[in-house]
């Protein structure tokens, strides 16, 4: 079976590199090119590749954001670093890539990689990004609109809002659904963010004071924003020992 791979690299000769040398190892096809993270990750949408060969250092969203994205995926493509820079290997193989490659890279080096992650199976490779041990946080939210891929900084994200089976982005820019529970959210995001309701998860860095009213209803305000958000009573005994209200 022939591989479908994508070719991620923000310089042009390293494209082209890499493209010449699929070319001589004849197992895999080129479906496409990206020069950065964002189009990597539109590109993954439109063409479903078998095998990702993926940079690490990219301006804007590097190659272990985009891995960690892709690893969210139903059924995510393998992952194949080629970087000129071996000090992110443990973080590389922390988002299970299936190998890490130094350029200059050499054809059978690339050979193997590709014969290697070839073998893997798409469920396999779902059960490996699952299970991966993810060291750093996340720095974007994707999101996906009128069959294209948005990334949504994290810094801008003021809170999640969870209804039903869908959740929603508030941002500086508007807001956007995802499907990824708040529970999920809660989990990775950590500390930088709060759970004030069974249905807010609210950014720490956004919130600029909490008010109880007569009733002794708690609200959150956000930093440029009229809106207040109810804590609910079950979580306001958490956020007063947090705040030490």
């Amino acid at each position: 079976m022939t591989l479908r791979v994508l070719i991620v690299d923000d310089e042009a000769p390293a494209r082209e590199r890499l493209r010449s040398l699929l070319e001589e190892i004849g197992d895999a096809r080129v479906v496409g090119e990206a020069a950065n993270g964002e189009e990597a990750l539109h590109m993954v949408d439109e063409q479903a590749p078998d095998i990702v060969l993926l940079d690490v250092r990219m301006p804007g969203i590097d190659g272990l954001e985009v891995a960690r994205r892709l690893g969210a995926l139903p059924e995510p493509p393998a992952v194949i670093y080629t970087t000129a820079f071996d000090e992110y290997a443990l973080k590389a193989f922390d988002t299970q890539a299936s190998a890490y490659l130094l350029k200059p890279i050499r054809r059978e080096k690339l050979a193997a990689a590709i014969a290697q992650a070839g073998r893997m199976t798409r469920p396999q490779l779902a059960q490996a990004a699952a299970t991966a041990r993810f060291t750093e946080r996340r720095t974007h939210i994707t999101v996906k609109s009128r069959d294209k891929l948005r990334l949504i900084p994290l810094a801008e994200v003021r809170y999640f809002h969870a209804d039903q089976k869908y959740v929603t982005v508030r941002h500086a820019g508007g807001e956007e659904l995802i499907e990824q529970s708040l529970r999920s959210l809660e989990d990775e995001l950590g500390s930088g963010f709060v759970r004030i309701h069974r249905n807010a998860l609210v950014n720490v860095e956004h919130m600029v004071a909490i008010e109880r009213d007569p009733d002794g209803q708690y609200f959150v305000r956000l930093r440029d924003s009229d809106e207040r958000l109810a804590v609910s009573r079950r979580m306001a005994g958490d956020l007063r020992e947090r705040f030490r209200l």
